[in-house]
């Protein structure tokens, strides 16, 4: 028979995600060398199977299992702020409004190389 396993999910902005840092994100582990070594010991399962690879690619709607703990990823889109949008936009004006005009080309001053740096006199040290 199997078990009714109840999932955790954990909500992702970017897709895929490494396996060693879902389990840091997702607080089944203490830190990323500990997540490291469960992951290449067999201890984690990667949709229902033993995972070795750390660095393996988790995606969307996959499941994770560790210690008894069971987790599924979910991605969600971040909404832009209103402002950024209106930038974007203004933006986007402005470089058509450009290019619907000739520019001409500025010539920048040219600068004078810098001096180096003086070089000290003290001996090498060698041992």
């Amino acid at each position: 028979m199997q078990e009714d396993i109840e999932y955790q999910v954990v909500e992702i902005t970017e897709q895929p995600i490494a396996l060693c840092q879902l389990l840091k994100i997702a607080n089944m582990v203490g830190g990323g060398g500990e997540a490291k070594i469960v992951i290449s010991e067999g201890y984690v399962l990667l949709n229902s199977e033993i995972e070795y690879q750390k660095r393996k690619k988790v995606f969307d709607g996959d499941i994770v299992e560790f210690n008894g703990d069971a987790i599924q990823i979910r991605l969600v889109q971040q909404e832009q702020p209103a402002a950024a949008t209106d930038m974007q936009t203004a933006k986007g004006k402005k470089a058509k409004q450009t290019q619907q005009k000739p520019s001409a080309k500025k010539k920048s001053p040219k600068k004078p190389p810098e001096p180096e740096a003086p070089q000290s006199k003290r001996k090498p040290i060698s041992f």
